[in-house]
């Protein structure tokens, strides 16, 4: 009955945010049929048959209602029918969304998993010898993590591919050197460059981990339990790591969960920075073309990875906490 109550919950959470994604890009300003017709009038003269024809095919047509829209966006939901893309006219939404999505899954997921392994580590190991090097650490982390992501980005840019031409300036992978596909030169020339990217996003999101791992274990090790633990003659790596990290760490672990729910929105600044083509350059691009089909198939995809990360974190809390079973 608990898990019952919990998915009828996102449910209803999933219907309002799909609501949601269909009126918010339509109280937007400009008009996605105008974008097309722009790109069109590029190669000549436009007949009115063929603004008509776009309406239509956009649903953007004056003679029907908002209700029959919202009802024939329903509709395509369910058959996974996404749209037509105005940036990337006329490639479908779902083609464009399935060839950005491996993009940004690779690089902000990679990041965002190093990135809190590596503050859960170094906060466990801070936290439990406090005063020693591990804590001057904190400091020059939270800094980098105060800075603007775009300024930390530029710098990155600046100093490492264009002074030292470490890293390429831009772009997910050499166009010219290699193709899309499963083999050596792509996935060595495509980490090649998202590794500046990526150390952008790990060096930017370090602090907060760090910090808030190293504050839990501090509180964590004043508990009854950690004293009792200590006075049955456990050994001190036991203690650090079954009693004082795994309660310490359930805060970080919920934040790390709906980390990765916003995992598949990308790093919209970073790869927009770096002309990385993930989801939240494509998403970028959506809005400056008033594409509502992408921005609507975007932000669903976004919404059901949230919600679905939520789910996940609900029903796995008591395997983590079990004192959470018992209020179930």
């Amino acid at each position: 009955m608990h898990i019952l109550r919990k998915l009828g919950f996102y449910l209803v959470a999933l219907w309002a945010a799909v609501t949601l994604n269909f009126f918010i890009p339509r109280a937007l300003p400009g008009s996605p049929v105008d974008a097309v017709l722009a790109k069109l009038a590029l190669r000549g003269p436009v007949s009115p048959g063929t603004r008509e024809a776009i309406e239509v095919m956009l649903g953007a047509s004056d003679d029907r209602s908002i209700v029959v829209q919202y009802v024939e966006y329903l509709r395509g939901l369910v058959v996974g029918d996404l749209g037509v893309s105005v940036t990337y006219f006329p490639t479908p939404v779902t083609t464009v969304i399935g060839e950005a999505l491996p993009w940004t899954l690779v690089l902000v997921g990679l990041s965002t998993t190093i990135t809190f392994l590596l503050g859960m580590t170094l906060g466990t190991m801070a936290g439990w010898r406090r005063g020693t090097w591990l804590d001057s650490l904190i400091p020059a982390t939270t800094i980098l993590q105060a800075v603007p992501y775009f300024w930390l980005a530029l710098l990155f840019v600046y100093v490492l591919s264009v002074n030292l031409g470490m890293f390429p300036v831009s772009g997910g992978y050499d166009v010219s050197l290699v193709r899309p596909a499963f083999d050596y030169p792509f996935l060595s020339n495509a980490v090649y460059y998202g590794t500046l990217p990526a150390l952008t996003i790990v060096l930017s999101s370090l602090g907060g981990w760090l910090l808030g791992m190293r504050n839990m274990m501090v509180s964590t090790l004043s508990e009854d339990y950690i004293l009792t633990a200590e006075a049955k003659g456990l050994s001190p790596r036991r203690v650090m790591l079954m009693y004082a990290a795994r309660n310490a760490m359930l805060p970080s672990v919920s934040g790390f969960a709906i980390s990765l729910g916003f995992v598949v929105s990308g790093s919209i600044v970073v790869e927009t920075v770096f002309s990385y083509p993930g989801i939240g350059f494509a998403m970028l691009q959506a809005v400056n073309n008033n594409d509502y089909s992408l921005m609507q198939g975007l932000f669903l995809v976004i919404t059901v990875s949230v919600l679905a990360a939520n789910l996940v974190v609900d029903l796995l809390y008591g395997v983590i906490d079990p004192r959470t079973r018992a209020r179930g």
